[in-house]
């Protein structure tokens, strides 16, 4: 079963990670882990003062910074992953992920949002759910 593991660094992430790592046996004996991690964009006018390459720089240095200790991780729990990071907006890239990566589920951290909070600021969790094509395991 191949899982796609949204990673964003927060201690969501963590949990989410951990309970994949605890609950092994739910991915099967071929699992395989894919970790995303999506980057919001800078605005364009950001682009154009300091430049593609400083931008794509800071992306990925920022990327690294979450991924970096994920693969320590599933490196010591001698699991077998990928690691992939994007940019743009993070509920539609980790569905794009999902399906591009033919991923049979989604499992992610949900910052634990009220109803007024995601009516207000959205929700990155409820974003997934509702487009998603595969099941998605939300870890709060």
């Amino acid at each position: 079963m191949k899982i796609l593991l949204a990673a964003d660094g927060s201690k969501f992430t963590k949990k989410a990670l951990a309970f994949l790592v605890t609950h092994e046996t739910l991915a099967g004996e071929d699992a395989e882990i894919v970790v995303v991690n999506v980057q919001m964009a800078v605005p364009s006018r950001v682009k154009s003062m300091v430049g593609a390459q400083a931008v794509n720089s800071y992306h990925e240095e920022e990327a690294q910074r979450v991924l970096r200790p994920i693969e320590k991780f599933l490196k010591r729990h001698d699991i077998e992953f990928t690691t992939r990071w994007t940019v743009g907006n993070p509920g539609q890239e980790i569905v794009r992920a999902a399906k591009k990566e033919k991923a049979h589920m989604v499992v992610m951290g949900t910052h634990g949002h009220g109803i007024l909070g995601r009516a207000l600021l959205g929700s990155v969790a409820q974003n997934v759910l509702t487009q998603c094509d595969v099941p998605v395991l939300l870890v709060k």
